[in-house]
């Protein structure tokens, strides 16, 4: 499906609720002792996979009217377990299949495949279980066995999922466990927001520094409801949308005190000179003179997408670092954003761990391929409204994997969309 975009945005906006946090509750409820409800406005398809792998390891999990009803598994042996292209539903749920002793398998699609896995199977079968694959970071892949508690060793420049999956996990074994991240931990900000959907579980982790120390034998037990707060993720278009353009942008319902590592959006802007002004659970993003900057996204390597919007219209050179990692997403989104870029007639240049923005005046595009990858086909439409004539994104329907309505929402803010 190809979308044809253009216009001036302003008004006000609500992002849909939280993925990464849906994720961690959905998971800390599935593994509770009684069922519970999860308000949750609005899903996508990650949320989804994860609701229909918890349901396939036992649970019972429905969805109506904005809410999440979950009565938590009864281990069902053997099942299939199809992740979609979800990432953290997958990195996640390894490890949580492998101590419920469920012999499950994993299969995706798209580029889910491809995505590295190898480094997570092998810390697992330390511990216990057994795999069978086409190859280390091939799917689909099974694992049999039940997980072990003990000292587990994961590189801290590996995906953070991994070690979420296992904090989720190493609570039910029977053993205690210990958790050592070597080296600079990155995407810590999701960390956080794991030990504190932990907490809401009555989960008890002792983190000292890098080091996990969990004791075995504990039980998940969820408040009767929670609710997922807004994402910071999908409200960064929206807010580059505002700083780039020519009126504000208000975005409604936002938790200013988030736990979200992508919440530093904000930050990001500011040291590139953007406006944006902070109330209560509001935000407004202002039209704002930008400027080059070197940018840290080690923990906020999502991003970067839409961060190169702004770069793009900046005075000068932006340069982002932290970003290697980027090459495994759903698509290559250092050569992605490189090639969206050039399409608009900006240059920028792929380092091993940089990503470099020269910035210029946007121009026509014409056609921008997206390549399949959400927040491309999103940061491709924010950029069409500081570019000239019409842009058309091809695979636009790819937005669905975190944000359904954003088409809509887009045209609701002013936008043209056809």
């Amino acid at each position: 499906m190809e979308k044809s975009v253009s216009g001036i945005l302003q008004g006000k906006v609500t992002p849909p609720p939280s993925k990464s946090q849906a994720h961690r509750l959905l998971i800390c409820a599935a593994l509770g002792t009684e069922p519970c409800t999860i308000a949750c406005s609005s899903v996508n398809d990650d949320i989804m996979a994860t609701m229909r792998c918890l349901n396939a390891l036992g649970a019972s999990i429905t969805y109506s009217q904005g809410v999440f009803a979950v009565t938590p598994v009864t281990v069902a042996k053997g099942a299939t377990l199809d992740c979609g292209e979800s990432g953290s539903t997958l990195r996640f749920l390894m490890s949580v299949a492998a101590v419920l002793g469920a012999d499950a398998t994993f299969t995706g699609c798209g580029k889910l495949p491809q995505r590295p896995m190898g480094d997570l199977c092998n810390v697992l079968s330390e511990h216990g279980i057994s795999f069978e694959r086409h190859s280390a970071d091939e799917l689909p892949v099974s694992c049999k066995g039940a997980l072990k508690g003990g000292k587990f060793t994961l590189p801290g420049n590996i995906s953070s999922q991994y070690l979420t999956g296992l904090l989720f996990a190493l609570p039910l074994a029977d053993e205690d466990s210990e958790i050592e991240v070597t080296g600079n931990m990155t995407s810590a900000s999701y960390i956080a927001m794991t030990l504190d959907a932990l907490r809401i579980a009555g989960i008890d982790i002792e983190q000292k520094g890098n080091i996990f120390k969990i004791k075995g034998g504990q039980h998940y037990r969820m408040p009767s409801s929670v609710i997922v707060e807004g994402d910071w993720s999908s409200a960064a278009f929206w807010i580059v949308a505002g700083v780039t353009g020519k009126n504000p942008i208000t975005l409604c319902g936002m938790n200013n005190s988030s736990l979200q590592g992508d919440s530093k959006i904000i930050d990001h802007l500011r040291l590139m000179g953007a406006f944006i002004d902070v109330r209560d659970n509001d935000i407004v993003a202002m039209p704002s003179q930008l400027f080059g900057a070197e940018l840290d996204c080690t923990d906020t390597p999502d991003l970067l997408p839409i961060l190169c919007v702004a770069a793009a219209v900046a005075q000068g050179t932006t340069v982002f670092t932290g970003v290697g990692r980027l090459r495994f997403k759903e698509s290559d989104r250092l050569e992605a954003m490189r090639q969206v870029l050039a399409s608009f007639g900006v240059a920028s240049q792929v380092g091993e761990d940089t990503f470099t923005v020269f910035g210029g005046e946007p121009v026509a595009s014409g056609v921008v391929n997206s390549f399949g990858d959400h927040r491309i086909a999103m940061s491709a439409a924010i950029m069409s409204c500081v570019a000239k004539g019409i842009t058309r994104i091809d695979n636009s329907a790819c937005v669905a994997k975190s944000y359904p309505s954003f088409f809509e929402d887009f045209a609701m803010l002013g936008g043209n969309v056809e």
